[in-house]
């Protein structure tokens, strides 16, 4: 199963609570939440991965 990855921004002027990354198995293992942006906000810097 390709990997899910769970992603929350932490920026106070965001609105956005989580949201979810469902990878293709093409995906580089190497892809983690640096390489994203926040789909509301569109900031990187202030992504972090929600740990279960």
């Amino acid at each position: 199963m390709p990997a899910t990855l769970e992603v929350r921004c932490v920026s106070d002027e965001c609105e956005l609570d989580m949201f979810e990354l469902h990878y293709t198995y093409d995906m580089p293992d190497s892809v983690g939440v640096a390489d994203f942006v926040c789909p509301y906000c569109r900031e990187s810097d202030t992504l972090e991965a929600i740990e279960l």
